[in-house]
């Protein structure tokens, strides 16, 4: 079974209309999931905030007392990031969205969707990139806790380098973390180097793909299947967290690569046999996108391919030159973690 988690007050995550985050795109991709007719293949949950315990797992209490202030009085986070009155709560309704749709992994559902997550810049006590409270660490550590679970497999396959979410789980090897993005020394938040591969008891559990700028289809479909099916096997995790952005998107107006919308369906498609062939428990957050109406289509291929559904919106290919390049790459990524895994 397949659940989505929404609430009407997602969409007041909204940093103003001169921002690229505009708060309408949760609503927008309900109401194209129930134009289509496939919401009704969703069993929908509405979450409730996260509280200061749960954010505390993850995130230092002065970190999360600054959050509270500029929401009484707004205010900017960070040079990119202004923080809206009211804030606060909205922020940790999304990440108990996703602490929601986590648990009920352990209770009948196989797949579960947050609409409004995936905030994978904020750090334990810094954040930028539109992220307040990094959801997918809070949830990550309340499952932990909760059912004692010891292996977490995170893909994230946003235009941007989970540069949060690294720093969190740098040297933790119960978190493997992949990153696909868009190569930091073209765009924000200029991290996520191919030799940044975790530290100490982590080394070997980070993994990060710098795609060039251009990259397409082709290079995207060549590296999944190269390195994530094989690194997911053999972590063998007990829960998979997917960070699906789709700011790969041509038409994004942030970043450069030049995704086309069949990839989504594909990427969907295959996270959900990856997680039927190991824990069948796949928590997906529907990450960034700054095209709103890209998005949702993106969104929505991304649900056919968890469904198995065959139909998808297809658009004309793109002409991807970067295929040798990522396949360099690619096989750069397999020497390095040649020590640590089985390629």
């Amino acid at each position: 079974m397949i659940g989505i988690v929404y609430h009407h007050d997602y969409n007041k995550y909204d940093l103003g209309t001169t921002h690229p985050l505009v708060g309408d795109k949760p609503k927008k991709t309900i109401e194209y999931l129930e134009k289509t007719g496939i919401l009704h293949e969703l069993t929908q949950f509405a979450p409730t905030k996260a509280t200061d315990d749960d954010l505390l797992r993850v995130h230092a209490k002065q970190y999360v007392d600054k959050i509270k202030s500029l929401s009484k009085t707004g205010g900017m986070l960070a040079f990119d990031t202004p923080a809206p009155v009211g804030i606060y709560d909205i922020a940790a309704l999304a990440t108990g969205g996703t602490m929601l749709a986590g648990e009920k992994l352990f209770s009948g559902f196989d797949c579960m969707i947050n609409p409004l997550a995936g905030f994978h810049h904020a750090s334990s006590s810094t954040s930028s990139g539109f992220c307040f409270f990094n959801d997918i660490a809070v949830t990550i550590e309340y499952l932990r806790q909760k059912y004692q679970l010891q292996r977490f497999l995170i893909v994230d396959l946003d235009v941007h380098h989970c540069n949060g979410t690294q720093d969190i789980y740098y040297d933790d090897p119960t978190v493997l973390t992949i990153s696909f993005h868009q190569d930091g020394r073209t765009l924000y938040p200029g991290t996520g180097a191919i030799d940044k591969i975790g530290r100490d008891a982590g080394e070997g559990y980070n993994v990060n793909l710098p795609l060039p700028s251009g990259t397409g289809n082709q290079s995207v479909r060549y590296a999944f299947h190269e390195l994530i099916p094989s690194l997911g096997m053999q972590f063998n995790p007990q829960v998979i967290i997917y960070q699906s952005g789709v700011d790969t998107h041509h038409s994004d107006p942030l970043a450069d690569l030049k995704l086309t919308y069949q990839i989504y369906y594909h990427l969907g498609k295959n996270m959900k046999t990856l997680s039927t062939k190991t824990c069948n428990k796949l928590l997906v957050a529907f990450g960034g996108g700054y095209n709103s109406d890209a998005s949702v289509k993106s969104y929505y291929n991304l649900v056919c391919g968890l469904l198995g559904k065959r139909e998808h919106i297809t658009e004309n290919e793109i002409a991807d030159p970067n295929s040798q390049e990522v396949k360099a790459l690619v096989n750069r990524i397999k020497t390095i973690l040649k020590d640590h895994w089985i390629f």
